[in-house]
């Protein structure tokens, strides 16, 4: 059955015959031109065959280096879930150690409440003891007084007498009340504390709201001007000596100034 397709090979022109057949002139161009209708035919199959090679081949690299992205792209994707693990559990760690140093320092500061509690209480305790031991003491002493022969008085380190309204060095000591209690005892001998002059403070008594306190005195001071601007009480002079001052409170001061 004949092809119904188009004709890939040119038809034969119509020969004119001649003696004993066509004439050979006419049928040795029409033999050529095929020829080389052929051979280019057959060059540009060659050509077309190089080139679906060539496109082959450049497909075949291009799946290559589609792979090894990939491949790249996944090793990526790997990585960036790796890093986002270790940063989440980062983020743990730093919110657990957070909460746990949060714990600790609401224990620190509750051990440190109790410490100041204790302290507070231990200095009480310790001040109380004082006090009692210094009133032994002290009652001994007056059983064991001398009694007065005239003799000039003198100071508590040797020196002579000074003037009651003037200057005081040396061992002094000093009565003062009625105290409501402890803390304005407290606040009274850090008064004393802070004069550069003091060099030894103790409570040598402290009974029915009267306390007395000893100090040493390294050089001369208006003791009485200097506890006036320094005192949290107010105070009036009952008696002066040159080594003992006796103060009074002043009870009708209101509670936010004796608790001062």
């Amino acid at each position: 059955m004949a092809s119904e397709g188009t004709f890939t090979v040119p038809r034969m022109g119509s020969f004119k015959r001649a003696f004993l057949g066509y004439r050979r002139a006419e049928v040795d161009a029409a033999i050529s031109a095929r020829n080389a209708w052929e051979l280019a035919l057959k060059r540009d199959i060659e050509d077309a065959l190089a080139q679906k090679q060539a496109a082959i081949n450049a497909a075949a690299l291009a799946e290559q280096e589609l792979s090894s992205l990939s491949g790249m792209v996944l090793e990526r994707e790997r990585e960036i879930r790796s890093l986002i693990e270790r940063l989440q559990e980062a983020n743990e760690r730093h919110d657990r150690s957070i909460a746990s140093l949060e714990s600790i320092s609401a224990r620190l500061e509750e051990i440190q409440s109790q410490a100041r509690g204790q302290a507070t209480r231990i200095r009480m305790k310790a001040l109380r003891d004082a006090v009692e031991v210094n009133r032994r003491a002290q009652e001994l002493i007056d059983a064991q007084q001398v009694p007065d022969t005239g003799a000039p008085a003198a100071n508590g380190n040797g020196l002579a007498a000074i003037e009651p309204e003037g200057l005081f060095e040396g061992l002094v000591r000093v009565e003062i009340g009625p105290l409501g209690d402890f803390s304005q005892l407290v606040g009274f001998e850090d008064a004393i504390g802070q004069l550069d002059a003091t060099s030894e403070i103790s409570v040598e008594r402290f009974s029915e709201g009267r306390a007395t306190l000893s100090m040493r005195l390294n050089e001369p001071i208006e003791l009485l001007r200097e506890l006036e601007a320094r005192s949290p009480l107010d105070f009036r002079v009952r008696h002066t000596a040159n080594d003992n001052l006796i103060l009074d409170i002043d009870e009708d001061q209101g509670p936010e100034q004796q608790a001062a």
